[in-house]
């Protein structure tokens, strides 16, 4: 009787634990996270009159990995966007258009950088957060 006892208490204890696990499901990788990068200011345009770029970018990840390999290449990131932006005439920035144009252009710029150092881009996109010209 006693045996009986402790096995009904062994194998109560037991079975919801064997269930739990087999319900339990891997987690998906819907992972989305954003890496803020200092504000650029840059010169912009050709010869003549001297303007100003002054943007917030926050570039999109879908890993945590992504996010520290953004971090670790920030010299080179930042530095490859401020020629992109220098590089830049007042025409390629006045529209909305323009500026969709230059964020594609900085997203693929970061992507190729990330693929020459981490192997994939890692990257899914580039956002303007801030934008303004003078």
């Amino acid at each position: 009787m006693l045996l009986r006892f402790f096995a009904i208490v062994f194998f109560s204890l037991w079975f919801p634990a064997t269930w739990a696990a087999d319900e339990e499901q891997p987690v998906s990788s819907d992972y989305i996270g954003y890496v803020e990068l200092k504000p650029f200011i840059a010169n912009f345009g050709g010869p003549g009159k001297i303007r100003f770029l002054k943007c917030e970018v926050t570039v999109q990840v879908g890993s945590e990995a992504a996010s520290y390999a953004i971090n670790h290449h920030m010299a080179n990131v930042r530095n490859d966007l401020v020629f992109l932006f220098s590089a830049q005439t007042e025409a390629d920035l006045e529209t909305v258009e323009a500026q969709k144009v230059l964020a594609k252009k900085g997203l693929q710029l970061i992507q190729k950088l990330l693929v020459e150092e981490e192997g994939e881009g890692i990257v899914t996109d580039l956002f303007f957060t801030s934008f303004v010209i003078q």
